[in-house]
């Protein structure tokens, strides 16, 4: 996967295609698969099985895993099976276990950009703030790179800098900190 790739996923706005259920907001499934394809026609998702089982059981709750592979690179997300107060379901039914695996198989793809910024809580893809996507990406992969905690912190401050408020970026930021402090240590 390359950064071009990625940032034509990225920049990608969704909300024409996302339905808001109490509080969250979900991108059709069929939608995004179908621009999954389009970016790379070699992608491929799957469920992760547990024995005969496409769940984990939890304590007679359930968990999904999916992993999406695009570009040759494989991106697997979990999520719980939920109902619609997105409480974990006590011995989830059939149609509960698919709806959290294609919900699953799209928060997946977003770990390859596609719909991205709605899990971080945004209005609109990145591509839609002033701010240079590319430049912002290469501060996370220097964020990434750090091989020192001092020298995280300056390539930190840098970054959080260049965010100029955005709090999209901002979290994104502060997440690629946090992540690379804690392989670091």
């Amino acid at each position: 996967m390359n950064q071009e790739q990625v940032l034509s996923l990225i920049s990608k706005n969704v909300n024409e295609h996302t339905e808001k259920k109490g509080n969250l907001t979900y991108l059709s499934w069929a939608w995004a698969w179908a621009e999954a394809l389009k970016a790379d026609p070699d992608a491929s998702y799957k469920i992760e099985m547990f024995g005969d089982k496409c769940f984990m059981d939890i304590n007679g709750t359930a968990m999904v895993f999916v992993t999406v592979t695009m570009f040759g690179k494989p991106m697997t997300c979990q999520l719980p099976v939920m109902d619609f107060r997105n409480k974990a379901i006590q011995l989830p039914d059939a149609f509960a276990v698919n709806t959290a695996i294609m919900r699953c198989m799209t928060k997946a793809l977003a770990l390859h950009g596609l719909g991205l910024y709605i899990y971080s809580g945004d209005d609109l893809p990145e591509g839609e703030s002033d701010l240079d996507v590319g430049m912002m990406t290469d501060h996370l992969a220097a964020i990434d790179a750090a091989s020192t905690l001092e020298e995280l912190k300056d390539v930190y401050s840098t970054a959080y800098t260049a965010c100029a408020g955005d709090k999209g970026w901002q979290k994104k930021v502060i997440d690629a900190k946090e992540k690379r402090k804690g392989a670091l240590k």
